[in-house]
């Protein structure tokens, strides 16, 4: 047995240099600019849904093929290691710090710390490096402690020296104590191993299953060994200072017979138990650092490297392979060609050649070893396969090759293709495509001769297919031309261009191609056919369906009849050995290569079913078409994130379920919510976890009761809905990739409740406010009609106070007309009395002096009689009985009222009382009374008197007033 893996390890120390497979899987470089964490990546896993999680310098990071998330710490610590539980718990070991995260109620990771578990004395401590979860127990180890979690317990552990690595192979936890060697962990005790402590201080890195209870053991510096149950085995010289140089810092199992080694500067190893180095990744393949701190593969068989700078991903259990035929990566692939066990590549400057593995049937995986053949250098067009031999086209003429050297068979023109006029294994006459039109070779006796340049085309012929008879060229400017030759064949002897009048639907870039036997033209508008009938080309009956009216640039048949094409730089299949349902072919589409092949010189070459060469911008691309279709994985959707939109955005699912205290591997289902109107805008974000076919998948999704039907197929991971009304919804998304194949649908219920304004209660008050409202516009109409009718009584009112107050206003006008006639009677009257007494005094003064010389005598006698008449006439009462009715009718019975109210008024009085009434000046009332002013002034005092009226007091005023107070 000890002889077994000496052997063993003697084959791996003679192998470790062998060449890298030429073949390379697609690698992706994820920087901190992508995932927005720290630089170093320690640790690594994977959960049940297929997220993975890396612990990172500044906390947890995940990534479930679309989204990045970043979950630190409490105390922003760094995260050195980490490990998932079966019940979905995912425990980390920090800087002075462990715990695990677990979902909260809304699926977002929280951490919680068990640091309280540990006993006090212990609980200082520094990182935290290893995590192994045995059964239900976790051991968690620093360099002077394990800690043991059992029962929501903890014990500690305490090295001799110093704990440097911890480990589980074969169901057991293994641990190095630097003191006493590698320990195994035994019914809760530590037992010795075969691994004893080195002298050199080495560090164990990694322990894995090797066979049956043989173990192998990577150390920092030393190497691998193996190890059983009774010895320990490493291999010594020159495998030993190969790790040397490049230290082990990580290792683990590929599957039974391959491990993948992770070392501190030169990148990743893949070995076999036999001691074969299969491939090796470090920069120069494609990796972003070549120190890795951490490796891991995934579920599906992918390959994880922790960078001290980043994260790669390796799509190691890939179909699709990348060959780079020249060092530097820089040429493009035009051309491909097997032929005598050796892969021939026409690149944009030369053409290599490399050996292939006969006991491969991945060529890809054949040793690199490609070799520029002399004499090639420049650009080669086209590798054909004539008579067994190759003849290359290229950019200064016609070359015949093979591995030791390249004989021109002309230096000019340039050439594009060779095609053998001949149907059989060997063609005496072979046309070459040129710059300049066609030429003839000739092949006999083992050698190729130019005869001559056929005359009667001198177009640049890119594309040439031969159908015997006759030649078909395809031009991109100016159509397709149909040649016929003379039969000395030094001319052409019928030439027709088709053209859109002959049924193509363009004369700009068509390519002829030869498919089912049948002459096709890849057109701008899907696949047209020649129809000889017609003599015209029209849509192919049989691919036109299939392939549909897209721009095809290139068109190719297999061996096996299956239809390889390129559109718009995308590649596809036309598989009629897979059927699709309801269809006796599939399209199958290779996203992962869009935008990779050279535009304007496709060129797909298939070898078999595991062999698929494809001309790229930078080298060629391989594809095991079978291992394609077979590695197709179930595909998973995942909705990783639901987050409401509002004043404040808030996060309402974190994209983890927790199902009866087991993190649940589905995500769809029982957190249906109920969110206020002000939360009414909703982000969804969502993935696959199948990493090495993200190219591959497109995401459909629906609002049920908001979208009325599923969304176009996209390769976008996020949906954002905006004001999404009140009601219930339910958020559906689903994934496909390139062969058609659906997920199942992941689902989010929710509701939008109803806004305050919305609910019943506020329509109800709606309701009542309306009915009040009318109520009290009625109200207000029969209001209105009542002011209305009031204003209209009250005009009517008004119109007739206004006739009464007219009617009044002219009777009083009347009565004032008639006072003021009266009044003017009055004064007529008063002034004849006072013309009169003035008359009857100017008389009586006249005759005074006649008595006085007059005798007494009968005259005499009657002078002083008529004197005594006058006298009486003065004096008389008539006149003023007459004017004292005539002036109460006029005032309102002035006197008798003033009578009434003075009694002790005189007649002498009342009559200064009128004449004042009438505002007659003194003058003129002495004058009526034929007495002086004098007299007047003193009557006038004495009246005052009696009225009691002050002498500040108009007695015209008072008068009026003190009558009209009645």
């Amino acid at each position: 047995m000890k002889y077994f893996y000496l052997l063993f390890l003697t084959t791996l120390n003679i192998n470790l240099s062998a060449q890298n497979p030429i073949g390379i899987p697609d690698i992706s470089t994820y920087e901190t600019f992508d995932y927005k964490g720290g630089t170093q990546n320690w640790d690594m896993d994977q959960d049940n849904q297929g997220i993975m999680y890396f612990a990172n310098n500044e906390g947890l990071l995940t990534f479930d093929g679309r989204h990045w998330k970043l979950h630190p710490l409490p105390h922003k610590t760094i995260v050195r290691s980490i490990k998932i539980s079966s019940e979905g718990k995912i425990y980390v070991g920090a800087q002075d710090e462990i715990g695990y995260f677990i979902p909260d109620i809304n699926g977002t990771l929280k951490f919680v710390s068990l640091k309280k578990l540990i006993p006090e004395q212990a609980r200082n401590f520094s990182d935290i490096w290893d995590i192994v979860i045995l059964k239900n127990e976790v051991f968690f180890r620093t360099t002077d402690k394990i800690f043991h979690l059992k029962d929501d317990k903890i014990k500690v552990y305490i090295p001799h020296k110093l704990w440097e690595f911890m480990g589980e192979a074969n169901g057991k936890l293994y641990a190095q104590d630097t003191g006493n060697g590698l320990l195994t962990f035994n019914s809760g005790k530590w037992e010795s191993t075969p691994y004893i402590a080195p002298s050199n201080n080495d560090i164990v890195t990694s322990i894995l299953h090797y066979a049956l209870d043989t173990l192998l053991v990577t150390t920092f510096k030393s190497g691998i060994y193996l190890m059983g149950r009774d010895f320990l085995v490493k291999k010594t010289g020159r495998y030993d200072e190969t790790f040397k140089e490049h230290r082990l810092y990580d290792a683990i199992a590929v599957n039974d017979n391959r491990y993948a080694l992770a070392t501190s500067s030169a990148g990743c190893y893949i070995i076999n138990k036999q001691g074969e180095i299969i491939q090796q990744f470090s920069s120069e393949e494609g990796l972003y650092k070549n120190k890795l701190r951490s490796i891991f593969m995934d579920r599906n068989k992918n390959l994880w490297l922790g960078l001290d700078d980043g994260i790669n991903f390796i799509a190691f259990n890939n179909a699709i392979r990348y060959i780079y035929p020249d060092k530097d990566k820089q040429t493009s692939a035009y051309s491909t060609l097997i032929h005598h066990n050796k892969l021939y590549v026409g690149t944009s400057n030369g053409v290599f050649y490399n050996y292939l593995d006969s006991k491969a049937s991945d060529l890809s995986y054949s040793k690199r070893g490609f070799k520029e053949i002399p004499g090639t250098a420049g650009q080669t067009w086209n590798l054909n396969l004539i008579n067994q031999h190759i003849i290359a086209g290229h950019e200064e003429g016609a070359l015949l090759v093979d591995e030791k050297a390249a004989i021109p068979l002309y230096h000019s023109p340039g050439t594009w293709l060779s095609v053998p006029l001949s149907q059989t294994e060997s063609s005496s006459d072979i046309i070459t495509g040129t710059y300049q039109g066609l030429g003839l070779l000739t092949y006999n006796n083992g050698t190729f001769k130019v005869r001559n340049q056929i005359a009667g085309l001198n177009e640049s012929i890119r594309f040439l297919i031969y159908d015997d008879p006759v030649l078909w060229a395809s031009h991109p400017y100016r159509g397709v031309y149909k040649i016929e030759l003379a039969p000395d064949k030094k001319n052409v002897s019928q030439l027709k261009l088709y053209t859109v009048k002959d049924g193509l639907p363009s004369t700009l870039g068509n390519q002829i191609a030869k498919i089912k036997n049948k002459i096709v033209v890849a057109t701008q508008k899907g696949v047209y056919e020649f129809n000889p009938a017609t003599d015209k080309f029209e849509p192919s009956g049989k691919l036109y369906p299939i392939l549909g009216e897209y721009p095809y640039h290139y068109l190719n048949e297999d061996r096996e009849g299956n239809i390889w094409f390129i559109s718009n730089k995308n590649v596809g299949v036309v598989d009629f050995h897979t059927k699709a349902p309801d269809k006796d072919y599939n399209i199958v589409h290779f996203p992962e290569l869009n935008g990779q092949v050279v535009a304007g010189f496709e060129n797909i070459y298939h070898f078999n079913r595991q062999n698929v060469f494809i001309g790229a911008k930078k080298g060629l691309i391989h594809i095991n078409y079978q291992n394609y279709l077979d590695n197709i994985k179930p595909l998973n959707t995942i909705l990783s994130l639901v987050k409401a939109s509002g004043e404040k955005d808030s996060i309402l699912y974190g994209g983890y379920q927790v199902k009866e205290s087991v993190l649940a591997n589905t995500n769809d289902g029982d957190h249906e919510i109920a969110l206020p109107k002000a939360l009414n805008s909703l982000y969804f974000e969502y993935s696959s976890t199948l990493f090495e076919q993200q190219k591959k998948i497109e995401f459909s999704y629906q609002l049920v009761g908001f979208d009325k039907e599923w969304s176009e197929w996209s390769s976008k991971s996020e949906k954002y809905y905006t004001n999404i009304p009140k009601g219930n919804y339910v958020f559906k998304v689903k994934s496909r990739n390139n062969l058609g194949s659906e997920s199942n649908e992941v689902s989010y219920p929710f509701t939008i409740k109803p806004a305050w304004y919305e609910t019943y209660w506020i329509y109800l008050l709606y309701t009542l406010v309306l009915a009040g409202f009318i109520a009290l516009l009625i109200l207000r109409q029969k209001r209105k009609h009542e002011r209305e009718r009031e204003d209209l009584e009250n005009k009517h009112q008004q119109e007739i106070e206004y006739s009464e107050n007219e009617i009044v206003r002219l009777k009083n006008e009347k009565l004032e007309s008639e006072v003021s006639f009266k009044n003017k009677e009055l004064a007529t009257t008063s002034m004849h009395l006072i013309k009169k007494n003035k008359l009857l005094s100017k008389i009586k003064k006249e005759l005074l002096p006649i008595i006085d010389l007059a005798p007494e005598n009968k005259q005499s006698h009657e002078i002083k009689k008529v004197i005594k008449l006058l006298n009486n006439a003065e004096k008389g009462d008539a006149d003023w009985k007459q004017f004292s009715i005539h002036f109460d009718s006029i005032h309102s019975d002035f006197l008798s009222k003033l009578k009434d109210k003075f009694p002790n008024l005189s007649a002498n009085d009342l009559k200064i009382c009128a004449y004042i009434k009438m505002n007659l000046s003194s003058k003129e009332i002495a004058q009526l009374m034929s007495i002086t002013i004098r007299a007047v002034e003193v009557s006038r005092y004495r009246l005052r008197k009696k009225l009691n009226v002050s002498a500040n007091t108009n007695l015209f005023d008072y008068l009026y007033n003190i009558v009209n107070e009645e």
